[in-house]
């Protein structure tokens, strides 16, 4: 089996790929140590510019659900509390971020690729965030401060997959393209040095993270964490 993520590391340019495309690069515990470790090797090692894509059909499908038959609702709890850990990690990074997506953009995948600076769409793809029906609130503050309260709330409560084309409408995605041109996206993220980068970052990243892991906790925490999961997954509203 490949390893869950793989990184390459070019310059001041860090490539990090989720490499699990027979499960959608769906996120379970092994992924997040991979991708946390791959961020900390790429920061080491002096980037100033982080693009992150997927391997296969799919960019990410969200949660990575197979053992669910194994886990408790703490453990669930726990799991999806570190996902929104890394999620805040990847939105405060002082440097340029970048995410390349295709396929399937779901769940917290969707929120991965929000978190990041500039959100690349290929063509058809498409983006959903279905947690909230099995009672998570995930990344919302996040969500509504890229997209505005109105549309992140319309988003959430639906459900349903947008296309790329009505995403960018949203400012959801950044680009539509086949070939992402990531030239000016290098140039501008290195044209500065870093400690100034750094501080750009920190005063126009506006986000509530302590606000957004409180109701993530409080949703998480409401007992039958676990049915409700099955219960989506099963097609129960």
């Amino acid at each position: 089996m490949s390893a869950p993520v793989a990184l390459d590391l070019a310059g001041q340019v860090a490539r990090i790929r989720l490499g699990r495309p027979d499960r959608g690069n769906a996120l379970g515990p092994a992924m997040q140590e991979a991708l946390d470790a791959a961020l900390d090797d790429a920061m080491a090692a002096g980037a100033r510019c982080i693009i992150l894509s997927g391997e296969g059909r799919h960019f990410c499908t969200g949660f990575d659900l197979s053992d669910l038959d194994a886990l408790s609702d703490g453990d669930l709890g726990l799991r999806i509390l570190r996902i929104e850990m890394l999620l805040q990690r990847i939105h405060a990074l002082p440097v340029t971020t970048v995410a390349i997506a295709q396929g399937r953009v779901f769940g917290a995948g969707a929120d991965l690729f929000a978190a990041c600076d500039h959100r690349i769409a290929l063509p058809g793809s498409s983006f959903a965030f279905p947690g909230p029906a099995f009672g998570l609130v995930l990344g919302t503050g996040r969500l509504a401060g890229l997209i505005g309260d109105g549309p992140a709330r319309h988003l959430l409560l639906a459900g349903s997959p947008v296309p790329a084309e009505a995403a960018l409408t949203l400012g959801l995605v950044t680009a539509i393209s086949a070939e992402p041109a990531l030239d000016p996206i290098i140039a501008a993220a290195t044209r500065l040095d870093a400690e100034t980068t750094a501080a750009l970052h920190a005063r126009t990243r506006h986000a509530d993270d302590a606000g957004d892991m409180a109701a993530l906790a409080r949703s998480v925490a409401r007992p039958g964490l676990k049915a409700r999961i099955a219960a989506y997954r099963a097609g129960v509203k």
